[in-house]
């Protein structure tokens, strides 16, 4: 990210981390969400600005994912084609330029993405031969490429062709193999890299502990946390309010297992908070709340707090003061921060309880990060809402949205 964005954020933080202290309050973070929605139940379960893209859906080129950081937005199409606008101050939009985008532009030539990240100003990518690739700001090794140089156009991490996921922060980053390896880069200021504490930050990957049954990893502002196949969850680095969900507001600079529970199926680190669903499709949030972003009316958990009685969740994913989560049934629901839309209900109004997103019945799941929301439907069609600022909604303007808009990407 941008050293003007970098300053903000850790101001941000620092603010945070003074709240919780003082006033026993609060936190942050947002939401972007990758989802879908089935052809043949489109018309019935959308909104009629919704209804009135629907056309348009079924005729632009089809999207299997979607990734949002602070202010850029990049999807990969059906056809592994990859594809960004928005922010490109630091290249994180990976088109060789730092102009940035109002509409999507394509990533180089290559017709092999398979999975996608964004982090707060990088961004990072798996092709199908399992190679590992990032671009964008390296102010602090999150690239991985053994420098500390911003990148314009994708560089490969290392050498590997067995990187099986990888997840973006704001300044570090983290992915497992295919071995079941975990490995993490980049700022580790608070132990975020799960390294111990003598390291300030590693331009290149360093695997965290000798366990090789790791299965997923996320990364939130400045704290990390990860399942394992036995469904146990850890979380290590920053826990100023209480997202590392060890029961204190102590950082842990080593992963350390929340509670005893073994029945993890994925977590989600935002801002300073997260979000994990069990496998009787429970879910609980815990970290700071300052707006409501734990989807309860309290104020910070440093423990696992249910979201609710509701046992329908099937995925959760939450960013800068704000939370997105699907259910069974299809529905999207979004709570936290709403200043600028990016809850999708047609306000700017914070949510403490899960909201839903219009009446469609067929998203799937979800990706989240800055002020904006995206979501992919079951068609392929691309949808986004929220902040606007820096063009990062894709739809050729600056206007910021309150409910979905389709992004309709080129053919």
């Amino acid at each position: 990210m941008s050293e003007c964005q970098d300053g903000w954020l850790r101001d941000r933080w620092q603010r945070s981390a003074r709240t919780v202290a003082a006033t026993a309050a609060m936190s942050v973070a947002s939401v972007v969400l990758a989802l879908g929605t089935m052809v043949g139940q489109a018309a019935a379960g959308v909104s009629p600005a919704e209804r009135g893209s629907l056309n348009a859906a079924l005729a632009a080129p089809a999207v299997s994912s979607v990734a949002a950081g602070y202010a850029h937005t990049c999807a990969i199409r059906t056809d592994a084609t990859l594809w960004c606008w928005g922010s490109n101050y630091s290249g994180e939009l990976g088109d060789g330029t730092t102009t940035s985008r109002t509409t999507p532009v394509r990533v180089g030539t290559a017709t092999t993405w398979a999975g996608i990240e964004a982090g707060s100003s990088h961004t990072c990518a798996v092709q199908t031969d399992r190679t590992l690739w990032c671009w964008g700001s390296n102010l602090r090794g999150q690239l991985g490429d053994g420098s500390t140089t911003n990148r314009t156009t994708p560089v490969r991490v290392g050498n590997a062709t067995t990187w099986a996921s990888v997840s973006a922060g704001d300044s570090h980053t983290c992915a497992v193999r295919t071995d079941g390896t975990l490995w993490c880069w980049g700022f580790n200021r608070l132990g975020q890299l799960g390294l111990g504490s003598s390291v300030y930050y590693l331009v290149a990957p360093a695997q965290v502990g000798t366990a090789t049954n790791w299965v997923g990893v996320t990364t939130g502002f400045a704290h990390t946390c990860a399942t394992r196949a036995d469904g146990t969850l850890w979380c290590w680095g920053d826990s100023s309010s209480g997202q590392l969900g060890l029961g204190s507001l102590s950082y842990a600079t080593t992963p350390a297992q929340v509670g005893t529970a073994t029945t993890w199926t994925g977590v989600t680190a935002g801002y300073t908070h997260t979000c994990a669903v069990r496998t009787d499709r429970t879910l609980w949030c815990w970290g700071d709340n300052g707006y409501g972003q734990l989807g309860v009316n309290t104020t910070y958990q440093t423990t696992p707090t249910q979201v609710g009685n509701i046992s329908t969740w099937t995925g959760v994913n939450a960013g800068f003061d704000t939370s997105c989560a699907v259910r069974t049934d299809g529905s999207l629901w979004c709570w936290g921060n709403n200043a600028t839309g990016q809850l999708g209900d047609g306000t700017t109004t914070n949510r403490y309880a899960p909201t839903r997103v219009g009446t469609a019945t067929t998203w799937t799941s979800g990706l989240v990060a800055g002020y904006h929301t995206c979501a992919v439907r079951t068609d392929g069609s691309l949808w986004c809402w929220g902040n606007n600022a820096n063009a990062q909604l894709g739809d050729g303007t600056t206007t910021q949205r309150s409910t979905p808009a389709q992004v309709t990407l080129p053919s």
